[in-house]
């Protein structure tokens, strides 16, 4: 690959940023430099650690960033489920926004495992 762009992972992750944006203008005003501001923290994380990364020389780096992309995932995750258990998030979109991480972590463990070989 030529560029962190043409990554599944880099795209969905894009996507998963644009959409914590988005549900995170329905959070309480008073939560903006809270719990609004530390998911897209983590959620920017995601995307931007893979792409610098990507911009490392060498498999090892790489793999070292696909990681903390990882752990800024699981950072969003418990986030979620935090919004979630105190009512910011409905069921629904908590149920879309877990899957959307998933498949993000599917795609990071999958190259990260590639990249070991």
């Amino acid at each position: 690959m030529k560029t962190y762009r043409e990554f599944i992972a880099w795209q969905k992750a894009m996507f998963f940023v644009t959409d914590v944006y988005k549900t995170t203008l329905t959070f309480p005003r008073e939560e903006l430099f809270g719990l609004t501001s530390q998911i897209r923290r983590a959620a920017t994380s995601i995307p931007s650690n893979f792409a610098e990364g990507f911009g490392r020389k060498g498999n090892n780096e790489f793999i070292r960033y696909i990681r903390i992309s990882i752990g800024s995932l699981y950072e969003c995750q418990t986030q979620l489920e935090i919004s979630k258990n105190i009512g910011y998030l409905n069921l629904s979109d908590f149920e879309l926004m877990y899957q959307q991480t998933k498949e993000i972590e599917a795609l990071l463990r999958g190259l990260e495992k590639k990249l070991m070989k």
